[in-house]
């Protein structure tokens, strides 16, 4: 089953159960996808649909930490809540160990060395492990990688 059909199927049973926080959050992401359709005109395959969920987590965590900041705590456990519900629909993530061994893997093949090959090495990091691992830590490993 794809990613887009598990999502629909969850909104379907969200509905029957009567849970809005999960609908809303599901229709929300299920709105994002239908856009990036419309717009480049194609349908999206799992790759994509990860990046937009990776996308919407990532606005979410912003708005947690900026609603935190201002006080509003009741508006930072409702992204958290939708933020928890996305998760649901990303791969197993890899682990920092796992990260810093295959950007290892990247700088080795493509002979990188220095700070000024962080844009090739990214590209490529990018390409090979988008969807399965923060692209936050990636950087950071890149950078040490780099260094060292």
């Amino acid at each position: 089953m794809s990613l887009k059909q598990r999502i629909t199927d969850d909104m379907k049973s969200a509905m029957r159960a009567k849970d809005t926080q999960r609908l809303g959050t599901i229709r929300l992401l299920t709105a994002a996808i239908k856009q990036k359709e419309v717009d480049e005109r194609i349908e999206l395959d799992d790759a994509a649909v990860v990046a937009i969920v990776d996308k919407l987590i990532k606005q979410r965590k912003d708005s947690i930490e900026a609603f935190e900041k201002a006080g509003r705590q009741d508006l930072a456990d409702q992204e958290a809540a939708e933020l928890k519900v996305l998760q649901d629909y990303l791969p197993a993530r890899l682990s920092a160990e796992e990260i810093q061994s295959e950007v290892r893997a990247i700088v080795a093949e493509l002979g990188a060395s220095g700070a000024g090959d962080m844009g090739k090495v990214m590209g490529a990091a990018k390409a090979r492990l988008a969807g399965k691992a923060d692209m936050g830590q990636v950087s950071a490993a890149v950078k040490s990688a780099l260094a060292g």
